[in-house]
C-alpha cells in the first residue's frame, strides 16, 4: 500500500462514522477490552506510562491515569529525589513493593516498567543489576520490563549477553524482557531483530515504538514499512507515540510530544501490520501526548483522555477489519 493510500485510509478512519448497529457491537467490544477480558478476540490492554506527568511525583501520574479512565499503567520517568525513573535496580525491594501498592489502591494494573541495568563493572555485576531490576519489578507487580538498549558498540555484546543470562531468571518470575527502537544501535526494526536474535531466547522480544522509528530516521522511515520487518518479534506490547516534524528557521524540528492520532504515525496501518506479524494481543501503552507546558496537569489529563478514546476506537476498528 502506498503512503498516500494509508494517509487517506487513516483520515477516513479518524473522521468516518460507523452505523448504529455496528457502533453498539464495537462499544461492547471496547468495554470488555477496557476490563481486560477480550483475550479470546485478540484483545489489547490500553494503558499509559507515567512519562506525560514526569514533572510531578509518580503518584500524580497514577491519579491522573485513573481519572482519565485507564485501567492499565506503565512506569517510566517521574520526579523523585535522586532519580528520574520510578523503578531502578538500586531501590530497596520494599520501596518497589510500596510502589505496587500505590498502583493497586487506585484500582490500576501495572504492565510495563521502563528501566535499565548497570554495565559499568563487568558482566557479573551487570547480571546482578538486571536481576535486582527484575526482582523489583516483580515486587511492584509488573509483567514486563522495557529496556532501552545501548548505543555504544563497545558495550553491545556485554549488554545483550547480560540479557541472555537473565532471561530464564525473569521467566521464572513471570517477567517478560523487551527492547524497543530507541536510536543508536537499535533504531529500527531490523536493528532490534539483530539484537533479539543475538539473545536467542523466547523471553526476550520487541516492544514496538512507531514514533521512535520516525524520530530517529528524521521522518524518512515509515513505521508501517518498518513493522513489516519485525514479524514474530512483537508479542507483548507497543508504545503509543506519535511524531511531528517541521522546519523552523532552517533547522529541523522533531517532536514526539504530540497526542497520538494528530501526527504522522498511521496507527491503524501499524497495528494492523503488527497483527499480521503475530501481535494479536498485548499492551498498548501511551508514552507521550501534547505537552506544551510540562506543569499543566489539567492539559495533560485532557490529552490523555482523548488518547484513550482514540485507542478504544482504533482497536475496535482494527478488530473489525481483521
Amino acid at each position: 500500500m502506498k503512503a498516500t493510500d494509508r494517509t487517506c485510509n487513516r483520515r477516513r478512519f479518524l473522521h468516518g462514522t460507523i452505523g448504529v448497529t455496528a457502533t453498539g457491537l464495537l462499544l461492547g467490544q471496547v468495554r470488555r477490552l477496557s476490563a481486560g477480558i477480550l483475550e479470546e478476540a485478540g484483545g489489547y490492554r490500553i494503558g499509559i506510562y507515567t512519562r506525560p506527568w514526569d514533572a510531578f511525583d509518580y503518584r500524580v501520574a497514577l491519579d491522573a491515569a485513573a481519572t482519565a479512565g485507564y485501567r492499565y499503567v506503565g512506569l517510566m520517568t517521574t520526579t523523585l529525589p535522586g532519580r528520574r525513573l520510578v523503578i531502578t535496580p538500586d531501590i530497596p525491594r520494599e520501596e518497589a513493593a510500596a510502589i505496587g501498592e500505590e498502583i493497586t489502591k487506585r484500582n490500576l494494573v501495572l504492565t510495563s516498567v521502563y528501566s535499565d541495568f548497570n554495565l559499568s563493572a563487568g558482566q557479573e555485576a551487570a547480571v546482578a543489576s538486571l536481576q535486582r531490576l527484575i526482582d523489583n519489578c516483580k515486587a511492584a507487580g509488573a509483567t514486563s520490563i522495557l529496556l532501552g538498549g545501548t548505543g555504544n558498540p563497545k558495550l553491545y555484546d556485554l549488554y545483550y549477553d547480560t540479557i541472555k543470562a537473565c532471561c530464564d531468571y525473569a521467566a521464572e518470575r513471570s517477567i517478560v524482557l523487551t527492547i524497543k527502537p530507541h536510536g543508536g544501535l537499535n533504531a529500527t526494526g531490523p536493528d532490534c531483530r539483530k539484537a533479539i536474535e543475538k539473545v536467542g531466547h523466547p523471553n526476550f522480544s520487541l516492544w514496538y515504538d512507531p514514533g521512535n522509528i520516525l524520530f530517529y530516521s528524521d521522518g524518512k522511515l515509515d513505521p508501517v514499512d518498518d513493522a513489516a520487518q519485525v514479524d514474530g518479534l512483537v508479542r507483548h506490547g507497543m508504545c503509543i507515540k506519535d511524531f511531528v516534524m517541521s522546519q523552523e528557521g532552517g533547522q529541523l524540528r522533531k517532536d514526539v510530544w504530540v497526542t497520538p492520532g494528530k501526527g504522522r504515525v498511521d496507527f491503524f496501518a501499524v497495528l494492523r501490520r503488527l497483527r499480521q506479524g503475530g501481535f494479536t494481543s498485548g499492551d498498548l501503552v501511551v508514552e507521550c501526548v501534547d505537552r506544551p507546558n510540562p506543569r499543566d496537569a489539567d492539559g495533560i489529563l485532557s490529552a490523555a483522555k482523548a488518547t484513550r478514546i482514540f485507542l478504544e476506537k482504533l482497536v475496535a476498528q482494527v478488530l473489525k477489519s481483521a
